[in-house]
């Protein structure tokens, strides 16, 4: 019993964590830049909303990291999964490392000055989005065939 509580906590802190960052990024996008330039917000309101939202998005990063490594080994120990399952897990992994590898280039990119900052600053937080949604799909896929793996049918 114990255990089942722990993957159901686990579960529901990568959901959250990867919703928050996904959905943050894209309220982020669509709403809040647009908002800032709009209005004209003072450069120092831009940065510490962004400072804000980068602490955020460490903290899903470290429960997705966590959770997601639990949830790996509590997935594959618990049944035979098959080749299409373990493929969708790598694409998910890889993908999920290259978020995680665009958001550590924008902190770093952050603290420089924004004249100096390259394309990346401008095209990453997008980059990061699209990606999110795909890794998104293929956890709902990962899902669904571990679900057929066990022979539940919908």
């Amino acid at each position: 019993m114990a255990l089942l509580i722990l993957a159901t906590l686990m579960r529901t802190a990568h959901v959250l964590a990867g919703g928050v960052w996904i959905g943050g990024s894209f309220v982020y996008l669509v709403v809040i830049t647009p908002a800032l330039r709009l209005g004209k917000a003072a450069p120092e309101v831009s940065a510490r909303m962004g400072a804000l939202f980068r602490r955020l998005v460490n903290v899903c990063m470290v429960t997705l990291l966590f959770s997601g490594v639990y949830l790996i080994f509590d997935r594959l120990s618990a049944t035979t999964v098959g080749v299409a399952y373990l493929v969708a897990l790598g694409v998910k992994i890889a993908l999920a490392l290259a978020m995680f590898t665009l958001a550590v280039i924008l902190a770093q990119e952050a603290r420089r000055p924004a004249r100096r900052r390259g394309r990346l600053w401008r095209v990453a937080p997008r980059a990061i989005l699209a990606l999110g949604v795909v890794v998104f799909l293929l956890g709902a896929t990962l899902t669904t065939l571990f679900e057929v793996g066990l022979g539940v049918t919908h």
